[in-house]
């Protein structure tokens, strides 16, 4: 006998082990699937998942998309397809069987939550799925949405992925899993140290739940991975701390005055309440005592009155303590999140520095030609900020003739400076010309110019805000990592702000006409003597450098609205950009537009909720510099300089 039994248990033994396949699955579980919910579900769509069966992922997926149905007549499992007839049917593993009217089917339809937990099951199947782009989706899948049961799966369908960077993007999420989910605490911390000072959101998206805590009160230091005490007055006030112990039910609800109050006057009686006569409760002691007295006698719900609060709430200890129990996993990721703080702060100080450059860039454009023009000339051109929304308007023309962004603003560019050019010649040959030497003159005229071509903007662009737009290859921006990045644009800006610096040193340095403005800013007089004409200087001069503020309103519009008011944005900038710098002064212009851009970024740092008030704090800082430097940071020599 007991050699038959060894016998059958030898044959069963090395029978091999079968699954129940997913028809099985499905047959066993029909009610269940029938009217799936997320609560009942989750252990049949395991089932399928660990199945082993080739059909599983299939029938998932046809689930899923609302393909799985149910015939009525015996209960048989069929993936289904619209027909003429009804539905095409075909079987689990896809082989075709006919058709049914749909009267003869159910279709199965599985709610927004049961879709989600199919989802997550074939994400199993999609992570080694030869469809590169399904590799892809069920890796941000899992991103999205981390669960402990993804992470085996990642693992294995790490060594078999031939695309480097799914590979990589593999590993990464395998880690960012591991240092969550992992059974075991070495495991975990090595994970969390693999990433050093990493930048990446995710990582701060996985490491910050590691540090969540809950407040607990307690007579002595509560078990679990404790993170701090808490004093009362500093980290939490007397009402919180009670409100804690009210919620442990370590204490009976505060009373309050009105619940107090209602009470009382419910159980007046012969002149008595709580055996204290009426005359008595103007104290409060007293009415606490005969509410006491109330709560003795059954007449009221027991809670403790202010007194009382304030003597439990001294009885106990208040803490943090961690959700995460293991205190090593706690430790390494409070450690993580340190270095990479440290470092994000030092990659802000590098995104506020390229915002400044940006920003500088383009009050430099925006100043360069008030530069020379107000160095040379002397002239307060109060109209500068509409030579910068003419050149802006131009740019807009433009692309209404010529579609191709990227020859448009080739072209736009050349054009805004002839176009400019000449209205600041004519300015000046009409009007600037016949005030030399009139500064309050000069300034009254050029604003009266200034209204005027506003209007005259407005009349004939109307004052809706026009499109100037920039090629696709300026779209996006440059990231160096989560925290430091810089559009194209303004990469654009500040090129466009290199190349006009280079251009106007050689204009200035390098050419005859350089030599005579030079000339006729340093001493007119004597200029004029050795043949130099400075009304054609003058005329130049300030055409010159009107023409340029049509390229910055090109450059400007490519990211700012174009309307008739663009200019007036930038010309308090300009004149202020002039001023710090020192007036006349190439290399002051830069300098003042570093300190103007940096300045303003800084104090928009600090106070980031009021622009305004940024503005106001530079004009102020502004007013002080210029009372211990009145010249600016470059002073200027000669005519300027004198003046």
């Amino acid at each position: 006998m007991r050699l038959l039994i060894a016998c059958l248990l030898a044959v069963f033994c090395a029978a091999p082990l079968r699954a129940e396949t997913a028809l099985q699955i499905l047959t066993a579980n029909a009610a269940l699937v029938e009217k799936a919910s997320r609560q009942s579900i989750a252990p049949v769509i395991d089932a399928l998942a660990e199945s082993g069966d080739p059909a599983a992922p299939a029938v998932l997926q046809a689930w899923g998309d609302k393909g799985l149905g149910l015939r009525k007549a015996d209960g048989a499992f069929f993936l289904i397809s619209p027909d003429a007839a009804g539905y095409a049917l075909r079987d689990l593993t896809g082989a075709g069987v006919g058709t049914a009217a749909k009267s003869e089917m159910i279709e199965l339809k599985p709610n927004a939550g049961v879709r989600a937990m199919i989802a997550t099951a074939l994400v199993q199947f999609t992570l080694s799925d030869p469809d590169p782009a399904k590799r892809q989706a069920a890796l941000e899948s899992i991103a999205k949405d981390p669960k402990p049961e993804a992470l085996a799966p990642l693992r294995a369908a790490i060594e078999g992925e031939v695309d480097l960077a799914l590979k990589a993007q593999k590993q990464r999420l395998e880690r960012l899993l591991t240092l969550r989910f992992d059974a075991e605490t070495a495991a975990r911390v090595a994970a969390i140290n693999s990433f050093g000072a990493d930048l990446g959101l995710d990582l701060r998206g996985a490491l910050n739940p590691l540090l969540a805590v809950k407040r607990a009160a307690a007579a002595q230091a509560p078990e679990g991975n404790i993170a701090r005490q808490l004093q009362i007055g500093r980290d939490l006030t007397q009402t919180q701390a009670y409100e804690l112990l009210v919620a442990q039910e370590l204490a009976l609800p505060r009373l309050t005055i009105e619940a107090e109050r209602e009470t009382l006057i419910a159980n007046i009686a012969d002149g008595m309440v709580g055996g204290v006569a009426l005359a008595d409760l103007s104290d409060q002691a007293a009415r606490d005592r005969a509410y006491l007295a109330l709560v003795s006698a059954g007449k009221a719900r027991p809670a403790k009155t202010e007194a009382q609060a304030k003597s439990v709430v001294d009885d106990f200890g208040y803490y943090e303590v961690y959700l995460e129990p293991d205190p090593a996993v706690t430790t390494a990721a409070a450690a993580a999140l340190r270095k990479i703080g440290y470092k994000v702060a030092l990659m802000q100080a590098a995104d506020l520095s390229l915002d400044a450059l940006s920003l500088a860039s383009i009050y430099f454009l925006a100043a360069i030609g008030l530069a020379i023009t107000f160095g040379v000339m002397g002239v307060i051109n109060m109209a500068h900020g509409e030579f910068i929304t003419l050149g802006a308007y131009t740019g807009y023309v433009v692309q209404q003739f010529v579609p191709n962004y990227t020859a448009s603003i080739l072209i736009a560019l050349p054009l805004a400076f002839a176009v400019t050019f000449a209205a600041g010649v004519a300015m000046e040959r009409l009007v600037i010309r016949h005030l030399y030497k009139r500064p309050l003159e000069t300034l009254l005229a050029t604003f009266g110019i200034s209204i005027a071509l506003q209007q005259i903007l407005k009349n004939v662009f109307g004052t809706q805000a026009r499109p100037l737009t920039s090629p696709a290859w300026l779209d996006g921006a440059l990231s160096l990592n989560d925290v430091v990045s810089i559009s194209y644009i303004r990469i654009a800006i500040f090129v466009l702000a290199l190349v006009f610096l280079g251009f106007i040193l050689w204009l200035m340095k390098r050419t005859r006409l350089g030599l005579e403005v030079r000339a006729v800013t340093q001493n007119p007089t004597m200029a004029a003597s050795m043949g130099i004409n400075p009304d054609r200087i003058n005329m130049l001069t300030f055409g010159i450098g009107s023409g340029i503020a049509g390229i910055a309103g090109v450059a400007i519009g490519l990211f700012a609205k174009v309307t008739s008011e663009l200019g007036s944005d930038y010309i308090v900038q300009s004149f202020m950009t002039v001023v710090v710098g020192g007036v006349g002064n190439i290399w002051g212009a830069l300098a003042g537009a570093g300190m103007i851009g940096g300045l303003q970024k800084l104090i928009e740092f600090m106070n980031p909720s009021n622009t305004l008030a940024a503005q106001t704090y530079m004009i102020l800082f502004i007013i002080l510099f210029i009372q211990f430097r009145p010249r600016g940071i470059i002073a200027l020599r000669g005519r300027a300089a004198g003046d």
